[in-house]
């Protein structure tokens, strides 16, 4: 349990740092914390973000193709495309408009 609570503070501090108005992926956050396979970890991690006090911006981490995976983790079927929307990206059909134009890719904006 301690190496999985470890490895979601990882995801954590790399989701506190995508600036707002951009979105990046389970598996880009995976394969930058050196963990190629675990996106569905990160998926894990992201969910249990909603108990943290850290103000973890979860809505900010979408799949692969920009779609709207986590949404039912927010209180509401809308509040994720809300956020998302908020910081100026369009959202149809749970999948975010432009995706590569918001990718913020923590391999290539972060320095290990």
């Amino acid at each position: 349990m301690k190496q999985q609570s470890d490895f979601f503070d990882q995801v954590w501090q790399v989701v506190l740092l995508i600036p707002r108005g951009r979105v990046t992926s389970y598996g880009a956050i995976a394969r930058y914390l050196g963990s190629p396979a675990a996106s569905r970890t990160v998926g894990y991690a992201m969910n249990a973000s909603h108990h943290s006090t850290m103000g973890i911006p979860a809505h900010r981490v979408v799949n692969r193709n920009g779609m709207l995976t986590g949404k039912h983790y927010f209180g509401g079927p809308l509040v994720m495309q809300q956020l998302l929307e908020n910081e100026g990206m369009n959202v149809t059909e749970d999948k975010i408009v432009d995706f590569e134009k918001y990718f913020w890719d923590p391999n290539k904006e972060l320095t290990v």
